[in-house]
């Protein structure tokens, strides 16, 4: 199992935004996945309390696939980096393919511009 594997069947609640759809069982294509760790506290993200509360990134990974290659581009906690992610407050819940066909529900969002604003943080710190 690899390391984007690793980290996507987590016990960690977790965002991703993905260039395109992904299936690791059939790597043939270029694909991009940047994964935002989420800390939550009580009450966030529709709780009894309405919402109150706070989600808050304290990690952000990326990986790039490339022609069945998946090798990791970045990874940071630095919190004055992370505060330049965008938040994909309109993440829904998609199916993935794992590389042994297993398919796994994560919360997330299909976003090539979203990709680009990420890339463009990633490439000039």
């Amino acid at each position: 199992m690899n390391e984007l594997e690793s980290l996507l069947l987590s016990a960690e609640r977790k965002l991703l935004v993905i260039y395109d759809e992904l299936d690791l069982s059939e790597i043939s294509s270029n694909n991009q996945i940047f994964i935002l760790l989420v800390e939550e506290s009580k009450g966030s993200a529709g709780g009894r309390g309405g919402g109150s509360g706070h989600r808050k990134i304290v990690q952000v990974s990326g990986f790039k696939i490339d022609k069945n290659k998946i090798e990791k581009i970045y990874d940071t906690k630095d919190e004055n980096i992370i505060d330049k992610f965008e938040i994909p407050y309109s993440a829904v819940a998609m199916d993935i393919k794992l590389s042994d066909g297993r398919q796994i529900v994560v919360q997330g969002i299909i976003d090539q511009d979203m990709i680009k604003d990420y890339n463009n943080i990633v490439f000039s710190s």
